[in-house]
C-alpha cells in the first residue's frame, strides 16, 4: 500500500482480478499458478483494447500483458518471503526483448485462405501425375479437418482434436447445430469448454462424419510443415494455436465492444451466467459470434472455394 510504485501496481494487478473473476476461478491459490495458466491469461488479456480517451482504444501490446505477468510474479514471491505461501513464482514471466519489439502473429482471412489452399488446392509439382497429386491432397485432409473445426469453434487445439459425432459423447446436437465440447464425461478444468454454435457451411460436414472428426491423434508435424511451406512464422507465433489466436483477433474487431461478451463465451473465457446473457436464451446460442464466424467462413471460400466443401 505504501508503495511509491502503488500506481502502477494497481492496474497492472487488475487485469488479473479481472481474470479470475470472468473466469470463476477466484479461488486459485498461488501454487495453482504455473507457465499453462499464465499463458491462458496471455490470450485472455490481449484481446482486451487499451482505452486511450473519448471512448477511442487501440490493440494491447504483449509488454503490457507481460507487465501484469511480472507483477503477479513479484506479488507471489513476496507472500512466500512473508510465509504466506509455501512457493515462489512457478512460471518465467518473458524478458521485455521478448515481447517489446515482435507483435504476437495473427492471420489474416487472407492468410487463413492460404492455408486452407494448401490443403485442398496446393501448387502442383512439375511432373507429377494425378495420382500423386490425389494423394498429396488426400495426405493433408486430416490437417483440413483440424483448420475447418478450429475456425468454427474458435477452440483450443486440444478441444479441437476431441470433436467427435458419436452419439455416446453427447457432443454434436445436429437439430440445434451446436457443439459441445466439452464431451460427456469430462470433467471442466480451468481451460473452459463452452457449447457453441456452428456455421451453416461446417453442420453438413459435421452430420456426415462418424467418430473423431479430426482422426489422428495430433496434427501438429503438419501443421509445422505447412508453416514452414507458406512461410508462416515459427512455432512460438504460428503453433497449432494460431486459428484460436486468429479467430479470436477477427471476431473482436467485428463484434465490437458491446458484442464481444458472445466472443469470450466462445473462447471459453467467460462462462455463461443467466444474470448476463443478454438476451442469450441458452449456452452456444451466440448469434452474433455465429453471424460473424459466417462472414469469415464466406471471405475464406471466395478465396479458397473448396476449403468446406463436402
Amino acid at each position: 500500500q505504501g508503495r511509491a510504485s502503488i500506481d502502477a501496481i494497481r492496474p497492472r494487478l487488475r487485469h488479473i482480478v479481472n481474470y479470475l473473476t470472468e473466469n470463476d476461478v477466484i479461488s486459485t491459490q498461488c501454487r495453482e499458478i504455473d507457465n499453462d495458466w499464465i499463458e491462458e491469461f496471455r490470450e485472455w488479456n490481449i484481446l482486451i483494447p487499451v482505452e486511450v480517451g473519448n471512448g477511442a482504444t487501440r490493440e494491447r501490446a504483449p509488454g503490457t500483458v507481460e507487465a501484469s505477468v511480472r507483477q503477479l510474479a513479484a506479488v507471489i514471491n513476496f507472500a512466500k518471503e512473508k510465509g504466506h505461501t509455501s512457493k515462489g513464482a512457478q512460471f518465467k514471466p518473458k524478458k521485455p526483448a521478448e515481447v517489446s519489439h515482435t507483435p504476437i502473429y495473427r492471420a489474416a482471412v487472407p492468410e487463413l485462405a492460404e492455408m486452407f489452399r494448401y490443403c485442398t488446392e496446393p501448387a502442383r509439382k512439375e511432373g507429377e501425375s494425378d495420382k500423386a497429386y490425389a494423394n498429396r491432397v488426400a495426405g493433408r485432409q486430416q490437417l483440413l479437418r483440424f483448420l475447418q473445426i478450429s475456425v468454427a469453434t474458435w477452440a483450443r487445439p486440444d478441444a479441437a482434436h476431441d470433436v467427435s459425432t458419436d452419439p455416446k459423447r453427447g457432443q454434436w446436437d445436429p437439430q440445434r447445430r451446436r457443439l459441445n465440447l466439452n464431451p460427456r464425461g469430462r470433467t471442466q478444468t480451468r481451460k473452459y469448454r463452452p457449447v457453441v454454435p456452428i456455421a451453416r457451411h461446417v453442420a453438413p460436414l459435421l452430420d456426415q462424419n462418424k467418430g473423431f472428426f479430426v482422426n489422428v491423434s495430433s496434427v501438429r508435424q503438419a501443421f509445422e510443415a505447412m508453416q514452414e511451406a507458406l512461410g508462416l512464422p515459427g512455432d512460438r507465433e504460428a503453433g497449432l494455436k494460431l486459428i484460436r489466436r486468429s479467430m479470436a483477433q477477427l471476431g473482436r474487431g467485428r463484434l465490437g465492444r458491446v458484442g464481444w461478451i458472445e466472443g469470450k463465451y466462445m473462447l471459453g473465457h467467460h462462462r455463461p451466467d443467466p444474470s448476463d446473457l443478454y438476451g442469450i436464451d441458452e449456452p452456444g446460442d451466440y448469434p452474433l459470434a455465429l453471424n460473424v464466424t459466417e462472414q469469415i467462413i464466406d471471405e475464406i471460400m471466395t478465396l479458397a472455394p473448396r476449403s468446406f466443401a463436402l
